[in-house]
């Protein structure tokens, strides 16, 4: 089981932001350069407002969606450029109302619905990559779960880790694989 403080993160709002303009990271005439990750438990409106912000024309945004039921939260900021999605098979059909066999054809779906960058996850099945550096697909090691809690988070962290050491896509999405199925391992 896993608890989150989802409304409390909905009620701060426009406050969570305050460093990005207010020149502790970042300000109107020199938008913050870093990389910021987002999920979907944002209201829909602080989101629309990211997604237009100069505050964020220079960052590096990696989207998760929370969960299925929040997915469509992020749909302002599926063409934003310099933007990755991560997204299980599941969401991939939400955010484009369509169904998919498989994470490589979700994954190509999604840069047809303008998203720039995105990696899609399916369970136990390859997982896919896609975006200008070109489209690679890599399977999950077998494992023997403990738990699934936390299995999206820990393989975007692991993708974000190895994409800061300069990992090609096809390696970033190999180790984000492996983090997540370590982690799927560990006990809870």
């Amino acid at each position: 089981a896993a608890i989150a403080d989802a409304h409390g993160l909905e009620e701060a709002g426009a406050a969570i932001l305050a460093p990005l303009g207010d020149g502790s990271l970042g300000a109107p005439d020199a938008p913050f350069a870093g990389l910021i990750v987002l999920d979907g438990n944002l209201r829909t409106e602080l989101l629309t407002e990211i997604a237009v912000s100069p505050l964020f024309t220079a960052a590096d945004l990696r989207l998760a969606p929370a969960s299925p039921g929040k997915v469509e939260r992020l749909l302002p900021l599926l063409r934003r450029p310099r933007t990755t999605l991560y997204a299980n098979l599941e969401e991939a059909g939400f955010l484009t109302g369509a169904r998919y066999a498989d994470a490589p054809t979700a994954a190509a779906g999604l840069i047809a619905a303008g998203a720039e960058r995105v990696l899609v996850t399916d369970g136990p099945r390859a997982a896919a990559f896609h975006g200008p550096e070109g489209a690679h697909a890599a399977s999950p090691p077998p494992l023997s779960p403990r738990h699934v809690t936390g299995a999206g988070d820990a393989f975007m962290a692991g993708h974000i880790a190895a994409e800061l050491c300069g990992a090609t896509p096809q390696a970033a999405l190999r180790a984000a694989l492996a983090v997540a199925a370590k982690h799927l391992e560990e006990d809870p």
